[in-house]
């Protein structure tokens, strides 16, 4: 019989989580559950040529027991011989801030020390302690909140930090029970701090963990791990199958609108799709803009076109103007309007360049006002700049604009620099706030390129030279 050191390399060796000679971040509370992936991490680093930094945030909601925590941690890390990097956070001020519940605050509070730190010292993955048991609390945790297919696949083995993108989180834990982890606790003598807080049953994770799963255990599955990782690896497959329908659907619709076809005919055409692709869509959307969708307000938006619908306490509202489109969203507490995006023409298609009145135009967009000109005739000179002012090349920008806030993996050429890269580098390299990044707008083609980014550089292949034949004259200004 394999031991759990065993079969905890074997797990990272099948799945190719780890590769050799690489270093890991690895996310250590203090807890059962992270000391004992610390010391298996540690067991196993020399053979794979690894090097551990550990990773540990107090987030100051137990006293002293949250100080010994981290010293547990810093010590442990010493005595292993790997650097340990200790951060605090007031997780109590973060929920009462955001309004978010202590478990929620708590965890958006980790997930941004760890990707920080693993940024900071380019780290690209993170080891995080969850195991079979999270991963069975966690089912029925969203199965009582009636998530769907999507919500019910669980963790998975890998996934995107939520945090930053390009940082992974690797689980090689997630096939072991917490009787196993304890069991090797005990054997190997690993010091660990219990929080007392995961014995109450205050908490609905605690009271399914305590009270729901021993009593499903004993008198209707001994073999629950089982059966409900059998359903979430069903589940799993089938929501993938789903989303890459309706994303192949979409980009097809969208197609068929920019080649001409009737807007009510494309519209039809994404109504006529089974249910489930109308329901992904829609979910898809809303996870795009930070919304967390649950059925009833996804039903709401499919069934309701073109009228506003409340989707949290702060008067924050949706509205789903064409089902080929994206959700547009209200604040009406501040009055600023966030729209997905917002396609518009610049000049109608044949317009003569004489006709004055069909050369400009204005809109409003994300609490701004943006207003073009075309100028006929070649530049001699470039344009005396303005902070609130930009030019470009007419004809490489096209007849239609779209207005909107950046998305991940968006690219950007800035003018000067050689090659593209990805806006949400760009905007790391001139220190724009993450919190910040959502609330600026872009404008992009027709076929999705970016042009223009709010308040920074335009883009290189639109920029005006010596064989531009008609200059766009491009102004913005705050509402």
């Amino acid at each position: 019989m394999n031991s759990l050191a065993d079969e905890f390399a074997n797990s990272i060796r099948e799945r190719r989580l780890l590769r050799q000679g690489q270093v890991i971040l690895v996310a250590v509370s203090g807890g059962l559950d992270s000391m004992v992936l610390l010391h298996l991490m540690n067991k196993v680093a020399s053979g794979n040529g690894w090097k551990l930094i550990i990773g540990h945030l107090n987030h100051k909601l137990r006293g002293k027991s949250s100080e010994a925590d981290a010293r547990l941690v810093e010590r442990t890390a010493k005595q292993l011989g790997w650097r340990a990097v200790i951060g605090t956070a007031n997780v109590r001020e973060i929920a009462r801030r955001e309004k978010l519940s202590l478990e929620m605050a708590a965890r958006k509070a980790r997930h941004q020390f760890l990707a920080r730190t693993a940024a900071k010292i380019k780290i690209p993955t993170i080891a995080l302690a969850h195991h079979a048991d999270d991963q069975l609390e966690l089912f029925f945790l969203r199965l009582f909140r009636g998530s769907g297919s999507q919500g019910l696949q669980g963790m998975k083995w890998r996934s995107p930090s939520p945090c930053d993108k390009r940082i992974e989180l690797v689980r090689p834990l997630l096939a072991q029970s917490r009787a196993a982890l304890a069991q090797y606790a005990a054997e190997n003598e690993v010091r660990f701090r219990e929080d007392a807080s995961n014995a109450s049953v205050d908490f609905q994770r605690n009271r399914i963990r305590h009270e729901l799963l021993p009593l499903l255990r004993k008198h209707y599955q001994p073999a629950l791990e089982t059966v409900i990782a059998r359903v979430l690896d069903i589940t799993q497959a089938e929501a993938d199958f789903v989303t890459e329908t309706t994303l192949a659907q979409a980009n097809g619709m969208r197609n068929a609108e920019r080649g001409g076809r009737n807007k009510e005919a494309v519209r039809a055409g994404l109504e006529s799709l089974p249910m489930a692709v109308q329901r992904r869509w829609l979910q898809l959307q809303l996870l795009g803009q930070g919304i967390t969708p649950n059925f009833d307000l996804v039903e709401q938006l499919r069934r309701k076109e073109n009228q506003s619908i409340c989707v949290s306490p702060d008067k924050l509202t949706s509205r789903n103007r064409l089902r080929t489109k994206p959700v547009y969203l209200i604040r009406d507490s501040k009055g600023i309007v966030k729209i997905a995006n917002r396609e518009f023409e610049l000049f109608p298609r044949n317009s003569a360049v004489a006709d004055l009145s069909k050369q400009c135009g204005e809109i409003n967009f994300g609490g701004i006002q943006v207003s073009w000109k075309r100028k006929p005739g070649r530049s001699r000179k470039r344009p005396a700049a303005s902070p609130n002012c930009e030019w470009f090349d007419a004809e490489q920008v096209g007849e239609k604009a779209i207005l909107r806030h950046w998305q991940p993996g968006d690219r950007f050429h800035p003018i000067g620099m050689r090659l593209p890269l990805k806006l949400q580098d760009f905007f790391t390299n001139q220190g724009v706030p993450r919190e910040r990044r959502h609330e600026l707008v872009l404008a992009a083609s027709a076929v999705g390129e970016v042009f223009w980014v709010q308040g920074m550089r335009i883009s290189e292949r639109f920029k005006l030279t010596k064989a531009t034949n008609r200059r766009l004259q491009w102004r913005w200004q705050r509402l």
